[in-house]
């Protein structure tokens, strides 16, 4: 079995297994193949041709829950095949995390932090690692793989970022500022051409914002166990360009810091 890409597998075999007739569509020509085409797949779930055959490809790996409700509904899942392909994408979010390129010293470092949520970022804002109470406090983020595309693909971060214009706003500007220091970087042309599709991102892309920032508040509305306030400090790590660490506090004897004890548990 591919384990890198298994849930490229799961889609190909799933619509290989529901007829034309089944999916309500014409089914009185011939046909190369068993059971739907990616296109007819993309079109019933209202997905571009492309961004389907990237998930069967393995090169997109985190589709949103919108997007999985879609494909369930097309590929006439049951309950448990549904739930397994959520699990799938889960497994490929918790195994990119510990495939970027982070320093061994900074892993254990930041592992050892039980009590503050850290997370590790590229010059993208792409998660490359986290620690456990990073991975919790960013469950909702995690699918997405990246800061940015969660913030404008999801409807939900505008719930889970109590403060989203701002919080868009320092996103687009920090690519920018990424843009200024690598024109030519593979992975930002990549995102900011997924990104450029929304009209809120585009707007904010083309007012040409650069900003980069060491510290900031962020307020976040967790779907567990509620509001929190946190204040974030972001670190260069040396010997590795283009990594960055966030970490993250709650003032002491606030709401805050009790609500990340619960999600610590």
């Amino acid at each position: 079995m591919d384990s890198v890409n298994q849930l490229g597998q799961f889609l190909r075999a799933r619509r290989a297994a529901v007829s034309p007739s089944q999916a309500g569509l014409p089914d009185d020509a011939p046909r190369r193949t068993r059971g739907l085409t990616q296109e007819e797949v993309a079109r019933l779930a209202g997905l571009s041709e492309g961004y389907y055959a990237r998930l069967e490809q393995g090169r997109e790996k985190y589709p949103s829950d919108q997007v999985l409700r879609a494909l369930a509904r097309v590929l006439q899942l049951n309950s448990e095949a549904a739930r397994y392909m959520r699990d799938l994408v889960r497994e490929q979010a918790r195994t990119a995390l510990t495939d970027g390129d982070v320093p061994p010293h900074v892993m254990r470092l930041v592992e050892e932090w039980d009590g503050t949520p850290a997370l590790v970022l590229g010059s993208c804002l792409d998660i490359l690692a986290a620690n456990a109470l990073g991975r919790a406090l960013y469950a909702v983020v995690l699918p997405y793989g990246n800061l940015v595309r969660f913030t404008f693909l999801d409807p939900a971060a505008r719930i889970f970022y109590r403060d989203w214009p701002e919080i868009a706003e320092s996103g687009v500007a920090w690519l920018r500022a990424t843009a200024g220091v690598s024109a030519h970087h593979p992975r930002l042309a990549e995102l900011v051409g997924e990104l450029s599709a929304d009209a809120e991102f585009d707007r904010l892309w083309h007012r040409f914002d650069v900003r980069d920032k060491s510290s900031d508040i962020k307020r976040l509305h967790h779907p567990l166990v509620g509001d929190l306030t946190l204040r974030y400090q972001i670190f260069d790590i040396d010997g590795a360009p283009g990594r960055h660490l966030f970490a993250y506090q709650a003032d002491p004897g606030s709401p805050s810091e009790r609500a990340l004890a619960r999600l610590r548990g």
